[in-house]
């Protein structure tokens, strides 16, 4: 059996944003046929394709019965994080969304976790909306941005969030959106193949070269895709610590390789060589199984890959597949399973 750390779930329906609020800018929902919708802007734009394993609990739960997933952690489509929106429209819109995330935990308790969802842009606000999720709506962790209005998460301003995430042993999962770079590289779906994991490197490197992990070192913290490019360029970036300490080492003595450990990944890479490079790195305790369910880019053999790997240990798997995920969100196995 398996714990899917990273999956994403949205409402059915959610009200007209544009004429709630009084501006545009939002993703609204367009159901076309059965099973069938499609995410538009309020302008008419396109955004993507969905079915019904989007919004449907129970289609989710027969796509995890099919391949042996016990528990999924679902948290909100990052497109719905709606940083950019005034702060206070924001928050009741993530309350909406954590309160819907609440009611499919509450219905079916044994199969889902839920990850809430902040108003970024207002640390106040987040850090109110976070503390109702833990306490209120019994929620182990928060779904953040890689960036918050292209302010890099070493910024102070987010000191606060960080400390109130420590002080409530809040799990943190980061989760790359609004790519830098995404509309010089608009074609063959590069801000997905190519931005993701150039943004989740940003997200690692900020928070390691802007001291997050020594100014709060009980934070836990899980970025998405496999660490994205971060694993594959650290010989570079630890390089550039020591070839250039006036502009690397201004807020850290240690190098940055000294800081794997000190956060977890997901093991969504597509490649056994891949993996098995992050498991030489990270180790399998840092390491938890994640889809990105149900899009495209996403695990959809639901650990398939990893099943195959015959020369990883049972000990190994059983950490990708239940121990990390577990630990990473301080909940007891025994509760579940």
């Amino acid at each position: 059996m398996k714990v899917d750390i990273h999956a994403h779930i949205l409402p059915e329906t959610w009200q007209d944003l544009k004429q709630k609020f009084g501006y545009g800018g939002f993703i609204q929902i367009k159901h076309i046929e059965k099973g069938k919708a499609h995410m538009i802007r309020d302008d008419g734009r396109f955004f993507r394709a969905i079915e019904q394993n989007c919004w449907d609990p129970e289609a989710i739960i027969e796509d995890m019965d099919r391949d042996n997933v016990r528990i999924k952690v679902l948290c909100t489509v990052p497109v719905l994080f709606n940083y950019w929106a005034k702060a206070e429209d924001t928050y009741e819109w993530c309350r909406f969304l954590n309160d819907h995330l609440a009611e499919v935990v509450e219905q079916y308790p044994l199969r889902f976790i839920g990850l809430g969802t902040l108003p970024m842009q207002n640390i106040d606000l987040a850090i109110k909306e976070m503390e109702r999720c833990n306490a209120l709506l019994g929620m182990p962790g928060v779904e953040i941005g890689s960036n918050i209005n292209d302010k890099n998460l070493d910024d102070p301003e987010f000191y606060p969030f960080w400390e109130a995430a420590q002080d409530l042993n809040v799990s943190i999962l980061i989760h790359p959106w609004e790519m830098m770079g995404e509309k010089s590289i608009p074609k063959y779906f590069l801000p997905w193949l190519v931005g993701m994991p150039a943004e989740t490197s940003r997200s690692i490197c900020s928070m390691i070269f802007g001291g997050i992990f020594d100014k709060f070192p009980k934070l836990k913290v899980m970025f998405t895709h496999g660490g994205g490019a971060f694993p594959f360029t650290l010989g570079r970036i630890n390089h550039g610590f020591y070839a250039r300490p006036d502009l690397c080492a201004v807020h850290i003595q240690n190098p940055p390789r000294s800081y794997i450990g000190k956060f977890y990944i997901d093991s969504i890479t597509h490649d056994e060589e891949a993996l098995r490079y992050l498991l030489d790195m990270f180790g399998s305790k840092k390491i938890a199984f994640g889809t990105d369910y149900p899009f495209p880019l996403g695990d959809l053999e639901h650990g398939k890959m990893i099943e195959n790997m015959e020369d990883l240990p049972l000990a190994v798997k059983e950490d990708l597949f239940i121990n990390t995920a577990f630990e990473f969100l301080g909940l007891k196995k025994s509760d579940y399973f």
